[in-house]
């Protein structure tokens, strides 16, 4: 946002967000813009009306099969993709791609396989906490565990 509004500084780039924010909220009821870590910002669609816009999606993010192995990950992390591909079948290597290139995982080698652990931006765009022992009980919360 900055830079297609010409701000070079990133003080004055957080508060015109911020002011934005502001303006937003008091003017549209279903968007919002929320402030994250590292003074990001992220435009969605409030929470409470999320039941309502899914009845209008017509295209999931994500297959359920490439769901279940990014629940898998969450759930397990640290997990290698030999593990994966034990638990889930050769399948998962197409997963792994597809969640990379969302930018939902990364994979670090580690011998002659990679090992693989949830991102910021998962944890940011499904709402969970970033720290592993909440977002497991979180996972918990959500029944991901009993799929896993």
């Amino acid at each position: 946002m900055a830079s297609a509004a010409g701000i070079a500084s990133k003080r004055r780039a957080v508060k015109v967000a911020r002011n934005v924010a502001k303006n937003l909220e008091s003017n549209l009821m279903a968007i919002e813009i929320v402030e994250l870590s590292d003074q990001r910002f992220v435009m969605q669609l409030k929470e409470k009306y999320n039941t309502i816009a899914k009845r209008f999606s017509m295209k999931p993010l994500l297959p359920t099969s490439t769901l279940k192995t990014l629940s898998y990950i969450a759930y397990f992390q640290p997990i290698s993709s030999l593990e994966l591909a034990e638990r889930r079948g050769k399948h998962v290597y197409q997963h792994l791609r597809t969640l990379e290139e969302i930018g939902f995982i990364s994979g670090e080698p580690s011998g002659r396989t990679k090992v693989y652990r949830t991102t910021l931006a998962f944890s940011e765009y499904f709402g969970l906490s970033n720290d592993l022992e909440i977002m497991k009980r979180q996972l918990d919360k959500m029944g991901l565990r009993r799929e896993a």
